[in-house]
């Protein structure tokens, strides 16, 4: 039996070509690719940053769109074309805010004067009741803020040259200390949430690109679908459809329970602080209707005014229409909110709060009204890109509860 010499066996070279290209690493293309994007994206903040305002004013009109194509969709069941419908909800819708104000306006303007003219007293009892309490924890804060305000006091005397007077803290007129605290307070809070209000043309003009935008996408809601998506692959379109879809309906029922929970608030506060007997009751009223878009702060910014007036008459009716103010913001929080949003979504509230801190932190009050439903767009994207595509969790399935005694008996037997 012949053997045959096969010879030495050989090993394939290895592609030098190939572990060469994995070895050298980024090439001047990936670099100059790199560098392109991060300038993009640069400026890209820029820009949003330039013109947050208008951004911030186009998100409220497509807020409003929403809403409305609700009801267009309603009327075009009816065979009203949708641009007649969308024009008419509307027109009518303020058509009808300006027929009421024009008819609760003499009554406003006056409780309106009348709130501005006894504002101060109001807080001049609110100060005579601090002075008479200063043995207790009011005045000992108040006796703070006195002390500081002395010590401001002598630093600018002495910084303009001027010999300083001595003004220990307890001969201060506690109340010129809390005029001048509240005065300069309130001052700063309206420069801050509210520079606008100084151009009236931005103002108009913002609120003329609300209302154009609502009436445009009220029309034909789906030509802005199908151009938001070809900015997305083929192979997700679905899902991204699916994504801005639950968007729009949550933005949708949110607003509806705002404006809802707007009228209700605005008329069970003037009923209310009417038998209270408390003064400027409907200017009020309005005040807490209008901040009620503003969740969490809204409702303590118009509580404040209201217990100020309460003092014009007694503490004690102040410490009535404070709790007049908690009992009704216990009923919306725990009963009219839930039964309007049945089904919607619900956001944490310490995630509201510090989505509206940010938000008027960054952009003041416009960000501030616009804060939640940006929150909720957010929530609901993440739960269903993150939460459902990429960790799995389904929408009501929730993950095991951790305990002391480690896995669960389900889990066990898993």
């Amino acid at each position: 039996m012949s053997t045959k010499h096969h010879g030495p066996s050989r090993t394939p070279e290895p592609d030098l070509s190939s572990s060469a290209r994995r070895r050298s690493g980024w090439e001047s293309a990936d670099v100059m690719r790199t560098a392109a994007l991060v300038i993009a994206l640069y400026l890209l903040v820029q820009l949003v940053w330039f013109a947050h305002l208008l951004i911030l004013v186009a998100f409220l009109g497509i807020l409003f769109g929403l809403a409305v194509s609700a009801g267009v969709d309603q009327m075009e069941r009816l065979r009203i074309p949708r641009g007649v419908g969308a024009a008419a909800i509307v027109i009518g819708f303020f058509g009808i805010l300006v027929g009421f104000g024009a008819w609760v306006a003499p009554t406003v303007h006056d409780q309106s004067v009348e709130l501005k003219r006894r504002l101060p007293d109001a807080i001049e009892r609110v100060e005579n009741w601090a002075n008479s309490h200063q043995t207790g924890l009011v005045g000992l804060a108040v006796r703070g803020l006195a002390s500081e305000s002395a010590t401001d006091t002598v630093s600018a005397h002495a910084a303009k040259g001027a010999a300083p007077t001595p003004l220990p803290a307890d001969t201060i007129s506690i109340q010129a200390t809390l005029q001048k605290r509240v005065g300069s307070g309130m001052g700063g809070v309206i420069r801050f949430l509210f520079p606008f209000v100084s151009s009236t043309i931005a103002a108009v003009t913002g609120f003329l690109i609300i209302i154009f935008l609502a009436i445009y996408i009220a029309v034909d809601p789906a030509m802005y679908h199908r151009g938001l998506m070809h900015l997305f692959p083929y192979d997700h379109r679905e899902r991204s459809g699916e994504v801005l879809s639950a968007i729009a309906a949550v933005l949708r029922k949110w607003l509806v329970t705002q404006l809802i929970a707007m009228l209700t608030i605005s008329v069970v506060v003037t009923v209310v602080l009417i038998l209270l007997d408390v003064q400027a009751a409907l200017a009020l009223g309005l005040l807490a209707g209008l901040l009620e878009f503003i969740p969490t702060v809204g409702p303590i910014m118009s509580a404040l005014p209201a217990v100020a007036m309460g003092f014009l008459d007694s503490p004690e009716k102040a410490l009535s229409v404070t709790i007049a103010y908690v009992l009704i913001q216990f009923f919306e929080n725990h009963l009219l909110i839930p039964l309007l949003m049945k089904g919607g979504m619900d956001l944490p509230p310490a995630l509201t709060v510090f989505a509206q801190a940010l938000m008027a932190l960054l952009f003041g009050f416009l960000g501030l009204m616009c804060a939640v439903p940006i929150l909720a767009a957010i929530v609901v994207a993440v739960r269903m890109i993150y939460v459902e595509g990429v960790v799995g969790d389904r929408a009501g399935r929730m993950p095991p509860p951790i305990t002391d005694s480690g896995p669960s008996a389900a889990q066990a037997s898993g």
